[in-house]
């Protein structure tokens, strides 16, 4: 849980700005929202195979943009 103590001349709103920051940093609010409903083991498993997929498809993608302006001098194989 995410604590914050009022400071000696410290406004209502400079309390809830740092206790905003602690929560995002904890990270409690993207627990609660992943737990906000149940997802079995099998949706699990898809949901990382997805994610794993996407990954793979933007890091190929990053690799061939980038690896254009690299090749234009490189020997061909």
């Amino acid at each position: 849980m995410a604590t914050v103590e009022l400071r000696p001349g410290e406004s209502q709103e400079e309390l809830l700005k740092r206790f905003r920051k602690r929560v995002m940093e904890s990270g409690i609010l993207s627990t609660r929202r992943k737990k906000r409903w149940f997802v079995s083991k099998g949706e699990k498993r898809r949901q990382a195979k997805d994610k794993a997929i996407r990954r793979a498809r933007r890091r190929e993608a990053r690799r061939r943009s980038q690896g254009d302006s690299r090749r234009r001098g490189a020997r061909k194989r």
